[in-house]
């Protein structure tokens, strides 16, 4: 059976879409099948043409609808839904439709307190540090943050996704030929963590990719980065 997986939250400007399609190229890298589903009517849907998924438009809520229902039907899929931001009544119904959520969130005061009231409001949520400072100083600085204004769900952190330039690649309506290695790293440290949570094996998602399509070489994943990881299961 397919899962649902939705990235959403109050506050905007976390890199919601960004990270929805980091998460998409990860799963693809690793063998696993995967679609990224638009729903922020203030964007345009993608191209699929040289990612390793599939898009989707599910801007209307007809749309959104039919394209779960279908992602329902499809054995071994995996369908991220990029939920958009400041749409309360949106990330409940994202909700209810998904078997996991994440909550990205940068670092500021301001959206760690929208964090942590998404954190219990949705109790399958996981809450995901984005666009994390890579200054030995400035990461400490942060951490202490996360750990004093959301150390009570430890367990529900996620490793962060370290600021990278190159991930704007994935949001250009149709990408290069080739991306840089170091983006392949870090989608893949994404999507490994993500699979963990929703008990995914890599063997398995490489041997339906091998199964149902010609193989890709990949290069080497990198050690995913220390952090708040969860070693909790949904």
């Amino acid at each position: 059976m397919s899962r649902i997986i939705c990235v959403i939250g109050n506050k905007g400007g976390t890199g919601k879409t960004t990270l929805s399609h980091m998460l998409c190229q990860g799963l693809g890298l690793l063998g696993q099948r995967s679609a990224c589903v638009l729903t922020d009517t203030h964007r345009e849907p993608l191209s699929p043409d040289g990612r390793r998924y599939v898009t989707a438009d599910g801007r209307t809520p007809e749309a959104l609808q039919k394209i779960v229902t279908k992602l329902r039907t499809m054995e071994g899929w995996v369908g991220v839904i990029d939920g958009g931001g400041n749409r309360a009544e949106v990330d409940r119904l994202l909700d209810s439709l998904s078997d996991i959520v994440i909550v990205p969130f940068r670092d500021s005061h301001e959206d760690l307190r929208t964090t942590l009231g998404d954190l219990q409001t949705f109790p399958h949520a996981y809450a995901l540090p984005s666009q994390w400072p890579t200054n030995a100083w400035q990461r400490d600085a942060a951490d202490r943050s996360v750990a004093q204004l959301l150390g009570d769900y430890r367990d529900r952190l996620l490793n962060p996704v370290a600021s990278l330039s190159a991930s704007k690649l994935l949001l250009q309506k149709q990408i290069p030929d080739s991306l840089p290695s170091n983006l392949g790293n870090a989608c893949r440290s994404l999507a490994r963590q993500v699979m963990e949570i929703l008990e995914i094996g890599e063997a398995d998602a490489e041997q339906r990719a091998r199964r149902d399509a010609p193989a890709v070489s990949v290069p080497p994943a990198a050690v995913m980065p220390e952090g708040f990881a969860s070693a909790a299961r949904h």
